[in-house]
C-alpha cells in the first residue's frame, strides 16, 4: 500500500511540474489579404532558451516536426503550404544527432485560404519544443476559424 501511495504521489508531483513548465504559447488569427482570401496566421510565442522545430525537418527520427491538420474545411480551400518564417537556427544539434531547423522567439506559421460567405475551418496544430538540456512532448493546440 505504501508503495502505491509513493507511485501515486510521485505522478501527481511530476504532473504538477510539468504543468508548470508551459514555455510556448500559441495565439492566431485570420488576415483579409483580398475579397475572398485570408491568411491564417499562427504566432509562437516561445520563452527563452526554447525552441519549437520547422515542418520542414531532414528526417523523422529526431525531433518532431511543427505540423497542421486541417479538419472540417467547411468552403474553405487551402492554397499552397503552410508557410514559415522567424528566428531560424539551422544546424548540427548535438541533442539529435542531427542537422536540425528550429525557431526561437516568436515565428509565425502562415496558409493562405481563400473562402466562400459563411465559411468554417477547423483542426489542430503539433508542436514540439526543447531548451539545450530537455524536450517536452509533443502538443496539440486546437484552433477555429469563422468567416461571417
Amino acid at each position: 500500500m505504501k508503495k502505491v501511495l509513493l507511485f501515486a504521489f510521485a505522478l501527481i508531483a511530476a504532473s504538477a511540474v510539468f504543468a508548470q513548465v508551459n514555455p510556448v504559447k500559441w495565439s492566431y488569427e485570420a488576415k483579409q489579404v483580398s475579397g475572398s482570401e485570408y491568411d491564417l496566421v499562427f504566432t509562437a510565442h516561445i520563452s527563452d532558451g526554447w525552441y519549437v522545430y520547422s515542418q520542414f525537418l531532414e528526417s523523422d527520427e529526431g525531433p518532431i516536426a511543427t505540423s497542421f491538420s486541417w479538419g472540417d474545411k467547411n468552403g474553405v480551400e487551402l492554397i499552397g503550404k503552410t508557410a514559415e518564417l522567424g528566428d531560424k537556427h539551422e544546424g548540427f544539434d548535438k541533442m539529435f544527432d542531427m542537422n536540425i531547423l528550429k525557431y526561437s522567439g516568436q515565428p509565425t506559421f502562415t496558409q493562405r485560404v481563400k473562402v466562400k460567405p459563411g465559411a468554417s475551418i477547423s483542426g489542430y496544430l503539433e508542436y514540439m519544443t526543447c531548451d539545450e538540456h530537455q524536450c517536452l512532448p509533443p502538443t496539440e493546440v486546437d484552433f477555429q476559424f469563422d468567416f461571417k
